[in-house]
C-alpha cells in the first residue's frame, strides 16, 4: 500500500493554500476528493491565466493533480445530504476559508461528530477561526506586511518587499498536512475526531523564529540588509561575480578560513578584526569591501569551482527556467509528467516527499465533477438520477 492509502480527505479547498496542503498527501496516497461548487464554477484555480482556456489551467493542475473533484452545493438538501453522507465514510473535512465560514458551513467537528465520531474538521483561515480578525479574508501578500517579512526583505533603501513565492500560503497549507496526519492518528488511537484550527497569520508570525526571539527579548530590531545578508553571521550573503551573483556561506569558523584561502588571502583569518564571529560582525563593512572588490574579479563558474573544492558552502543564483533545468534537479527527479486532454503532456514539478521504496503515480489533476460517478456510485451506491439531482443541485439556470 502508499503510505496514505487509507486516509480519505474531503476537501471544500480553493486556490493555493489549501490545495498546496492536500496534494502533498495526494500524492502519499490519500484519496483526496474536492468538492467544489456548482454555481461558482468550482475552484477559482481553474481560472488563473496564464496558461487557461475554460476551466483548466496549469495553475490549477500544479496544486491539484491525483485528486478527485465532484460538484456539490453544500447549501442545497440534496448537497448536504450527500456531503453527510461522505463524512460518514471520511477521515477529514478539509477546508481553507474565512474563518467564520466553516461554522456558517456546518464543516466543524461539533457540527459533524454525530456523523462521524472519529472525523477530523481541519480549516485552514487568514486569521484563524477565533480572535478579532477571524471574519476578514486573509492573502499571502497581505499577510507577508502584516507578520513583518516585507519589512525585513529587500534592500535597506528599498521599499518593503515580499517574497517571490507565496511561501504564506505554502507554509500553511505544510502546517495543515502536518495538523491532518496528527489529527487522524490521534482519532484512530482514541477513537475521537477533532477539530484543526490551522491559521495563516499564526503560520507567518511563527516563522519570525529567532529574529522574534532576538526582539522578544533584548532590544533588537530586525532590518532589511544588503545583498540578501544573514542578520548575524558575516560573510553569509549574495556577492556580484564578473558575469552574475552567487551566494557564500560562512557559517562555521572552518569555512571562513577556507575562504581565505579561496581569495588569496589567508592572513584575514588571523586578522583580529575578522578573526570570529562576533569580530567579522562588529567590523562587517570593512570585510564586505573587501571581498566585495574579490569576487568581482572572476566568473561565478570559476569561483564556484574552487570554493566547492575547498567545501566553502556555496551557490550560483539562478533564474527559475536554471534552477529546473539543474543536473542536480534532473537527477532527483523533481520534474514528473502527466497526460491532459487540453494541454497535452504537462511538466510539473513533484512534492519534496519522498517514503523510501514507494513509487508515486502521477494523474493529472480532475475535471470538475468528473468523479461523481467513482464517488457517488461506488462509494456511496447512488443510482445515476440521485447522483445527476445531487450534482446539479444549486447550479444556476
Amino acid at each position: 500500500m502508499k503510505p496514505l492509502e487509507d486516509i480519505r480527505i474531503l476537501a471544500v479547498e480553493q486556490y493555493g493554500a489549501g490545495p498546496f496542503g492536500s496534494v502533498h498527501l495526494a500524492d502519499l496516497g490519500a484519496e483526496v476528493i474536492k468538492i467544489e461548487e456548482p454555481a461558482s464554477g468550482g475552484d477559482v484555480g481553474r481560472y488563473v491565466p496564464p496558461y487557461q482556456e475554460g476551466e483548466d489551467s496549469l495553475f490549477f493542475e500544479s496544486f491539484n493533480r491525483n485528486k478527485r473533484s465532484i460538484s456539490l452545493d453544500l447549501s442545497s438538501p440534496e448537497g448536504r445530504e450527500t456531503f453527510e453522507r461522505l463524512v460518514a465514510v471520511s477521515d477529514v473535512v478539509y477546508s481553507n476559508l474565512r474563518g467564520d465560514v466553516p461554522e456558517k458551513l456546518g464543516i466543524t467537528y461539533d457540527q459533524l461528530k454525530h456523523l462521524n465520531p472519529r472525523i477530523v474538521c481541519c480549516a485552514i483561515t487568514g486569521f484563524g477561526m477565533t480572535g478579532p480578525r477571524r471574519a476578514e479574508p486573509g492573502y499571502d501578500y497581505v499577510l507577508q506586511g502584516m507578520a513583518g517579512w516585507m519589512d525585513i526583505t529587500g534592500e535597506p533603501d528599498g521599499p518593503p518587499t515580499k517574497s517571490g513565492l507565496s511561501l504564506v500560503d505554502y507554509s500553511g497549507g505544510l502546517v495543515a498536512a502536518i495538523s491532518m496526519l496528527a489529527a487522524v492518528h490521534a482519532a484512530r488511537r482514541d477513537g475521537r475526531g477533532s477539530d484543526c484550527d490551522v491559521s495563516l497569520y499564526d503560520t507567518a508570525v511563527s516563522m519570525l523564529t529567532y529574529p522574534a526571539i532576538w526582539a522578544l527579548n533584548g532590544d533588537f530590531e530586525p532590518k532589511r540588509t544588503h545583498n540578501s545578508a544573514h542578520p548575524s553571521v558575516v560573510p553569509f550573503q549574495a556577492f556580484q561575480a564578473a558575469d552574475g551573483w552567487m551566494t557564500v556561506a560562512c557559517v562555521k569558523e572552518k569555512f571562513w578560513v577556507r575562504l581565505t584561502g579561496v581569495i588569496g588571502r589567508p592572513e584575514l583569518a588571523e586578522d583580529p578584526r575578522f578573526a570570529t564571529f562576533a569580530a567579522r560582525r562588529e567590523n562587517s563593512v570593512e570585510l564586505l569591501r573587501i571581498l566585495d572588490a574579490a569576487f568581482l574579479t572572476r566568473t561565478v563558474e570559476e569561483w564556484l569551482a574552487d570554493l566547492r573544492a575547498a567545501a566553502v558552502p556555496c551557490g550560483p543564483v539562478q533564474t527559475v527556467r536554471q534552477a529546473l533545468d539543474d543536473p542536480h534537479t534532473i537527477a532527483r527527479g523533481l520534474v514528473v509528467e502527466t497526460e491532459h486532454p487540453r494541454f497535452g503532456t504537462i511538466r510539473q514539478v513533484r512534492s519534496p516527499v519522498h517514503v523510501s521504496g514507494q513509487e508515486v503515480e502521477y494523474r493529472r489533476a480532475p475535471q470538475r465533477g468528473e468523479d461523481a460517478g467513482y464517488v457517488l456510485g461506488e462509494l456511496l451506491g447512488y443510482d445515476d438520477d440521485h447522483i445527476q439531482r445531487a450534482t446539479t443541485a444549486g447550479v444556476r439556470a
